[in-house]
């Protein structure tokens, strides 16, 4: 894994019950701005003990490739989901 890798899975790994982020929110959390495709690709291959549902696309609109595991998950932490869309979630840090 690389250390961007590593910085992603940190951020990640970091999330809190309820909080929702962007890719991008995430890229620049590990201090690579405009990196959101590549937290995307980390996700896809490295995501799975992660807490990946707590990020979704800028819009708000759910993961392509889970959206009703990712909806069941945010809503079990409170999150607000319809239409494949977060409605509400925390506000980021």
């Amino acid at each position: 894994m690389t250390e961007l890798q590593d910085r992603f899975r940190s951020v990640i790994a970091d999330l809190a019950l309820g909080e929702v982020v962007s890719y991008g929110e995430v890229a620049r959390r590990a201090g690579r701005r405009g990196a959101a495709r590549a937290v995307g690709a980390f996700l896809a291959e490295h995501g799975g003990d992660l807490p990946w549902w707590r990020v979704v696309r800028a819009d708000g609109r759910l993961a392509a490739h889970k959206p009703t595991d990712q909806a069941r998950r945010l809503r079990s932490e409170g999150i607000e989901v319809s239409g494949g869309r977060v409605l509400h979630a925390l506000p980021p840090r």
